[in-house]
């Protein structure tokens, strides 16, 4: 399996105050060069036996596809679905300046700030 150079991760939860802390410990911890949270939105989905209704809001990631694994894990611990949706699509073209600014912001643990 090939790992993408570059991919935009989604996920969703139950408040617009949930999804900017997602959105900020990704960023803060240079998993994600940034994130964008829209909503609310309406999810339909199966859950233990029976079609569910709510109210979600969704954050999407922009990173580094060598980071994907260390956000997927920050993203299972920080947040409190049973399941979390973590969906990452490949970013196949994109302006290269944009490009190398999401590498230089997910460099890694180096990077970090104070």
């Amino acid at each position: 399996m090939t790992v993408a150079e570059w991919l935009s991760v989604l996920t969703t939860t139950d408040s617009r105050e949930k999804a900017l802390e997602l959105a900020r410990g990704a960023v803060d911890a240079r998993l994600a060069a940034c994130a964008q949270v829209s909503g609310p939105v309406a999810s339909v989905y199966w859950w233990e036996g029976a079609t569910e209704t709510a109210e979600e809001w969704q954050v999407v990631f922009k990173t580094a596809g060598a980071r994907y694994a260390d956000l997927e894990a920050h993203l299972k611990a920080a947040h409190d679905y049973e399941t979390p949706e973590i969906i990452a699509t490949a970013i196949v073209r994109g302006s290269a300046e944009y490009l190398a600014w999401v590498g230089e912001e997910t460099a890694g643990p180096e990077n970090a700030g104070p």
